[in-house]
């Protein structure tokens, strides 16, 4: 039997990048909300609908909608052994709502997977980022520099300004953050240094404290 795993942390600590990692080694379905929602945009179902029109009238989509959706996706079978959750939940209503609705499954999320690291170092690392605008590819030019030839034609993208990362930090404090203490009184939190490490030392980190 698998894991039933969030991941958490702040914009840019690497956590989408474990998880996936996790996933493939693990053998379970890593869950994006962001690739869920897209799904459902891209095969205009029903929830999809209804989320297209939160996104053209510029509002947030309901905690219930969003929760609707992820069971939806935690039912399929592919799911009976574990799962990497990654992108929700990202508010403290979102998770009680995923408590309810595993307890009434009988299931529990086992371990949620805090990737920490510092306010400074994500606004220096998510404004490094460089993406190139033909392949959609993304360079960091600290971590994971572009080739030379390409350099000049990269752009930074809005959301990875610092003024911008600022603002997405203030909200993750905000709204996501208090999910971390909540999953720390479940006694599922495990706390994970993501500072001054790459991606393979970080990925070590967690299968040391993941539970057997």
């Amino acid at each position: 039997m698998g894991l039933r795993i969030v991941m958490l942390g702040a914009p840019g600590a690497g956590k989408g990048t474990q998880a996936v990692r996790m996933a493939q080694e693990m053998g379970i379905p890593h869950i994006s909300t962001g690739d869920i929602f897209r799904k459902n945009l891209r095969e205009g179902t029903p929830l999809g609908t209804q989320v297209q029109g939160y996104l053209n009238s510029g509002a947030l989509v309901p905690d219930q909608l969003t929760c609707d959706i992820v069971a939806d996706r935690l039912q399929q079978a592919d799911c009976a052994n574990g799962y990497i959750l990654d992108g929700f939940p990202r508010s403290l209503p979102q998770a009680e709502m995923l408590t309810r609705f595993l307890a009434g499954r009988g299931e529990k999320i086992e371990a949620a997977v805090n990737i920490d690291v510092p306010d400074e170092e994500i606004v220096g690392r998510l404004s490094a980022r460089r993406s190139d605008p033909d392949t959609g590819a993304v360079y960091n030019l600290k971590f994971n520099p572009p080739p030379p030839e390409i350099a000049d034609k990269l752009i930074q993208r809005e959301d990875d300004k610092p003024e911008t990362v600022q603002a997405r930090l203030k909200t993750y404090h905000e709204t996501t953050e208090p999910i971390i203490a909540y999953y720390g009184e479940q006694g599922v939190l495990l706390n994970v240094p993501g500072s001054n490490a790459g991606p393979d030392e970080i990925y070590r980190r967690i299968l040391d404290v993941l539970p057997a």
